[in-house]
């Protein structure tokens, strides 16, 4: 019966999410909905431009904790990579968000901002001809539910921004653009 009670306690428990984080300046470019004050960044020119990190936890079993994370691309690619799940010790979150964020600050997030950012990023870049990094299919239940259409407005400005980084290939992300928005619907910032 004792086993019983404990099986019971952990299905409840499994799943529920712990805490869920933003880098700062999540924000940078994008048009937030005005009546979602918890959505409030307080330091928009913090981050990358253009690129968020996310980190959400949830509930594993007893004492142990599985932890997703996703690197978005809010202005172009959508998610660009995934990390997860990956199963630690509650005693093992501050080192690995530490870790996860690396020289970036990040807070604490509502779960639906996140969902909002993650899912919506995936949306505007999949109009735009991208899908998201292969690793994000296993990541993607993390999140949550997906929300219907996200209440943030993607790109920078609301124009779709490439803006090229290590891995990315810009010859190829600049004629997916001119196939989806034409040659001047968009803006490219590569590195010579």
């Amino acid at each position: 019966m004792v086993r019983e009670l404990g099986r019971d306690a952990y299905a409840a428990e499994a799943g529920t999410l712990v805490g869920t984080w933003v880098s700062r300046g999540w924000s940078a470019g994008l048009a937030v909905p005005p009546d979602r004050p918890d959505w409030s960044d307080d330091d928009a020119d913090a981050g990358l431009e253009g690129l968020v990190s996310v980190l959400v936890a949830r509930r594993d079993r007893p004492r142990r904790l599985s932890v997703c994370g996703y690197l978005v691309d809010t202005y172009c690619l959508g998610v660009k990579n995934a990390l997860g799940p990956t199963v630690l010790g509650d005693r093992e979150l501050p080192d690995f968000r530490r870790r996860f964020f690396q020289s970036m600050q990040w807070v604490e997030a509502p779960d639906e901002l996140a969902r909002h950012l993650v899912f919506g990023a995936v949306d505007h870049a999949r109009s735009l001809g991208f899908e998201p990094h292969p690793d994000f299919a296993p990541a993607a239940a993390h999140l949550g539910d997906r929300p219907g259409s996200s209440a943030l407005t993607f790109g920078r400005d609301g124009v779709p921004t490439f803006i090229a980084g290590p891995g990315d290939d810009p010859a190829r992300v600049i004629r997916t653009l001119t196939r989806a928005v034409g040659a001047d619907g968009f803006q490219a910032v590569t590195h010579a």
